[in-house]
């Protein structure tokens, strides 16, 4: 039995060094950030690896005032918050009528949006950035929204049709004897039992939006998001990087954040959609 134990324990060991090696190198690149954001910019020039002799917070007020960083922050949450909800209730909606409701075209339907899921952005973005100045939508937030709307909701479509697709048909079948209609069904079945799918999708959506800069940049020219305000405080010829780091920081706050608050329900939700697809 000992040397039973001994051979498991060398193996648990094998197995942890990789994983710690992993791990530091995740976390090595955030501490790096948050310790030259609190240097000064000659202090970074001085020692970059080492830690902050003499913190400030100097960079971070910088950043969001000078830099505008505030004005780029207000930009993201609305038009983040905005594409989010609305993807959330197209999607949904989407996937209860390919899922549950049998109509003729439905499998066809279904097969443009997986085909449409194989098309990179860069393929569209000539066409895009047509449609949206023939539409009047460039400079607007609402423009951005919509334009968010359009690339992230093939895989939000797909992925509630496939939740959806996964529940028991006679709940809805049930329902409907009940005389509940089908924006009835929808709303008091499909979008609680649609929950845990419904969360994940709100994060991974969350994260692309917030991260975009590319779709940004075409929309939003006059005003900027806050990853196209953070990418614009990288100079030319020389950068400033405790200034740089620090808005990196601001803009990953929000986002830690979120995940801090809500990660008993991400986690549940992406279990549960692994389980259901």
């Amino acid at each position: 039995m000992a040397a039973v134990e001994i051979r498991q324990k060398r193996a648990l060991t094998l197995i942890a060094l990789p994983m710690v090696l992993l791990a530091l190198s995740c976390v090595y690149p955030v501490f790096f950030t948050i310790n030259a954001a609190l240097k000064t910019r000659k202090g970074f020039v001085l020692d970059r690896f080492g830690l902050a002799s003499d913190p400030t917070l100097a960079n971070f007020a910088q950043a969001w005032t000078q830099s505008r960083l505030s004005e780029y922050f207000t930009n993201s949450v609305v038009v983040t918050i905005g594409a989010v909800l609305t993807l959330l209730v197209v999607s949904s909606l989407a996937g209860y009528a390919l899922a549950v409701l049998r109509f003729r075209g439905a499998k066809i339907v279904f097969t443009i949006i997986l085909v449409s899921l194989m098309i990179p952005v860069q393929v569209v973005l000539v066409p895009f950035y047509r449609t949206m100045i023939a539409l009047d939508l460039v400079n607007s937030r609402a423009g951005l929204v919509i334009a968010y709307t359009a690339f992230f909701l093939p895989f939000s479509v797909y992925l509630m049709t496939a939740f959806y697709a996964r529940l028991p048909r006679e709940l809805f079948e049930a329902a409907q004897i009940d005389g509940a209609g089908l924006v009835q069904v929808w709303w008091h079945i499909m979008l609680p039992m649609g929950k845990p799918a419904l969360i994940t999708l709100g994060i991974l959506n969350t994260l692309y939006c917030w991260n975009d800069v590319l779709i940004s940049l075409l929309v939003l020219q006059d005003e900027r998001t806050l990853m196209v305000g953070i990418a614009a405080l990288r100079g030319e010829y020389t950068t400033n990087v405790p200034l740089l780091a620090a808005g990196i920081v601001l803009a990953a706050a929000p986002i830690v954040i979120i995940y801090v608050i809500f990660q008993r329900q991400i986690v549940s939700g992406i279990a549960v959609g692994a389980v259901k697809g």
